[in-house]
């Protein structure tokens, strides 16, 4: 359920890319696409993305708009000079003692039955941040999205990932894996410094975005004090939206 929204104090709208605008990795739809062009006529406009920035920026087929990526550890703005995106920020986190989180995962896996995977038992991103994928880093595309699509066998584990991972901000990520990255960088704390940054109080920004159940990666921001609207379906957001356009 979104919450109360004051659209007379909206300056800026922060939103998720894949499920909020898109279909997973998927160009954004034509419609999609204007809408967006005529929202960033009335609004300051930011993408707040769990990937890298250039990640986003590409599948956005370059639009030019301001992307927060890796929760916080990029950030990037658009150059109308050059239709580039200029980086701010580009920071690495220390991975950790990986002998450490090798075994970490390797007991979650032999507790629950995930013995069996193909290739890599944690993948390991330059940024500092994890995956912890249940199938393998080299598990087939189908298996993967056949694994948990409602997310159900992952959220009746995720307390004790989070147990594990106490470093670490846990989400349910993909369709058969748990994206963690360290504290205290989540969406929440990237919105947050965006607004630090720029001189915005939290009731200025529209969080818009679609994971915001439990372990979800937009979660951070949906139970903060930042306004927040919810997307269940990616080809209704322009119809989600046009109350902020209407006069």
């Amino acid at each position: 359920m979104s919450k109360m929204i004051d659209k007379s104090k909206i300056k800026v709208i922060a939103m998720d890319l894949d499920g909020t605008l898109t279909q997973h990795k998927q160009p954004m739809a034509p419609l999609t696409r204007e809408t967006l062009v005529r929202l960033g006529q009335k609004y300051k406009l930011v993408m707040a993305g769990a990937g890298q920035v250039m990640r986003i920026f590409n599948q956005m087929e370059r639009f030019p708009i301001d992307v927060i990526g890796n929760y916080g550890l990029q950030y990037a703005t658009y150059n109308e000079q050059t239709g580039e995106l200029d980086m701010k920020r580009n920071e690495t986190l220390p991975q950790g003692d990986r002998e450490s989180i090798e075994a970490k995962v390797t007991a979650l896996r032999e507790k629950h039955g995930y013995t069996e995977f193909a290739g890599d038992n944690v993948e390991y991103h330059p940024s500092g941040c994890l995956t912890f994928p249940i199938l393998g880093t080299k598990a087939k595309q189908e298996d993967k999205l056949a694994f948990d699509p409602d997310r159900t066998k992952r959220r009746k584990i995720y307390a004790e990932v989070c147990e594990a991972f106490k470093d670490y901000c846990v989400f349910v990520g993909g369709s058969s894996s748990f994206d963690m990255a360290p504290k205290p960088y989540n969406k929440f704390y990237a919105v947050d410094l965006y607004c630090r940054e720029h001189g915005f109080e939290h009731e200025n920004v529209l969080f818009i975005g679609d994971d915001y159940g439990t372990g979800g990666n937009d979660e951070s921001v949906y139970l903060s004090d930042i306004p927040f609207l919810c997307v269940d379906d990616y080809r209704m957001f322009p119809e989600l939206v046009q109350f902020l356009l209407d006069e």
